[in-house]
């Protein structure tokens, strides 16, 4: 009989960890079944940062859980008693230019780049239009990750398996 696979945790970083990583985290939650576990942090987020209310509302709409989200530094993640990641991706431009904390382990590590729906010209439901664009987006890169065979999830095929996704 096959052992089920360990189950992989992975991190969604962006700079105020408001929008798009956010976003990713809870819907790795969702989809992601016992073999993953989402997490998101940002490398600034503000003082007092909580998720884009607008990203709370297209998940919400989206049937996909928000209670336990909430912003933070990926300071935390850096702890010792932080859980060990297994894939760390960037989710914005800047947080993918800036100079991570070392992660226990030597996770594999990818860059998604999406445009800040936060940032979004426009009255409320265009910005809420931006919203959930790029909660589709993050959602078929993470529909594409979740349905890769074991092997191409194990350490070193992971990260080529991330970065090509990328390009999805």
């Amino acid at each position: 009989m096959n052992a089920s696979p360990p189950t992989l945790n992975v991190l969604f970083l962006c700079t105020h960890n408001s929008a798009r990583s956010i976003l990713a985290e809870a819907v790795l939650n969702h989809i992601g079944g016992p073999r993953f576990c989402a997490f998101s942090a940002g490398s600034q987020p503000r003082e007092n940062q909580q998720p884009n209310p607008l990203a709370l509302k297209v998940l919400d709409a989206a049937g996909i859980a928000t209670v336990n989200l909430r912003s933070k530094s990926w300071d935390e993640f850096a702890q010792p008693d932080a859980p060990h990641m297994d894939l760390v991706i960037t989710v914005c431009d800047n947080a993918a230019g800036e100079v991570c904390p070392f992660w226990p382990g030597q996770p594999a590590t990818a860059h998604w780049g999406y445009a800040d729906p936060s940032e979004a010209p426009g009255d409320e439901a265009a910005r809420l239009e931006a919203f959930r664009l790029t909660l589709h987006a993050i959602r078929r890169r993470l529909d594409l990750l979740v349905s890769l065979p074991p092997e191409r999830l194990e350490r070193m095929a992971l990260q080529a398996s991330a970065r090509g996704l990328a390009a999805s």
